[in-house]
């Protein structure tokens, strides 16, 4: 039987092969790594043996080493393979250190101004040895990144189809309403718009926000073509520009101050599919007691915020 010369492929070839790609030398790779560039050199020549294809264009001179077609592709399964080991070390550390050592969660703007505050404040009070790290980005891409490559234990999320190893937890439906200058003859109004209405209304909205993206769907689903007067990525700015009068905005519920006497909320009802919130976890990482205890106390925490709004906007 002929050998399998993929055996000899190693974890230490396909780092020098990622740090090559990124560095675009070999010798810039040598010295973020750690080893001297005729080390990597030879790395690299195993590495092309043992897959039996050119990976690397090297031209010589001034001018930056470039992935061959292949290295491309080999390239993105190392990028993998090193995400899953970085993943499998934090599982490592998540058993050594129990229920204490370290929490990482991820969250966003809306679930970090509503919803973490009272997660913190209890779960902290149980788990007084966790020491809880929180991440927010502004976009939730960055968040499954961060999950699938084991630098976050947990996530608040905004459920869609997500390729990954990802498992999830239902936490809230959080429905979509009008934002309008309290003055507006919107706001006296006994029932919604309609949405043929509101497309003919200058909005405001987010700029890269997935829930501005799935509203203007929804508009474009149901033929009609939303004028955006002014995008931003900041829920206090966008219902800073509703009170002065700029414009309306269909936004989620949990983006809203209600104490906010300027501004208006007018329910939509079934209008706009409500967003589905849920935390996410990597599906094949240890789950520690720790972070088991903090999905029950978001899951709380969420069910008595969701019935209290519910009372707010009937009344």
């Amino acid at each position: 039987m002929e050998a399998d010369n993929w055996n000899g492929v190693e974890l230490r070839h396909l780092s020098a092969l990622r740090a090559i790609a990124d560095e675009g030398s070999f010798g810039r790779a040598a010295t973020r790594l750690g080893y001297t560039q005729s080390a990597v050199s030879q790395q690299i020549a195993t590495l092309e043996r043992s897959v039996g294809e050119r990976l690397l264009e090297r031209p010589g001179g001034p001018r930056p080493v470039s992935l061959m077609p292949a290295g491309v592709v080999l390239l993105r399964h190392a990028e993998a393979i090193v995400a899953r080991l970085e993943a499998a070390r934090a599982d490592i550390e998540a058993i050594r250190s129990g229920e204490a050592g370290t929490l990482r969660v991820g969250t966003y703007q809306s679930i970090g101004q509503r919803i973490l505050p009272a997660v913190v404040r209890r779960f902290s009070t149980e788990w007084k040895d966790v020491d809880l790290r929180v991440v927010e980005t502004g976009a939730d891409q960055e968040l499954f990144g961060l999950i699938e490559r084991g630098e976050l234990d947990l996530t608040f999320a905004d459920f869609s189809l997500w390729e990954g190893p990802f498992e999830t937890v239902d936490l809230l439906r959080d429905p979509y309403v009008l934002l309008v200058q309290a003055d507006s003859p919107l706001a006296q109004r006994r029932r919604a718009p309609t949405l043929v209405e509101i497309s003919e209304l200058p909005l405001i909205g987010y700029r890269q926000c997935r829930s501005s993206a799935r509203v203007e769907s929804h508009f474009h689903d149901k033929g009609l073509k939303p004028d955006f007067v002014f995008r931003s990525d900041d829920n206090g700015i966008i219902q800073a520009m509703v009170s002065a009068g700029l414009g309306v905005a269909v936004i989620p519920r949990l983006a809203v101050e209600f104490n906010d006497p300027s501004c208006a909320v007018l329910p939509l009802g079934d209008l706009v599919p409500s967003r589905r919130l849920v935390l996410l976890w990597h599906a094949d990482r240890f789950r520690s007691p720790a972070a088991r205890a903090f999905t029950d106390t978001a899951m709380q925490v969420c069910e008595a915020f969701g019935e209290d709004e519910d009372q707010r906007t009937a009344a």
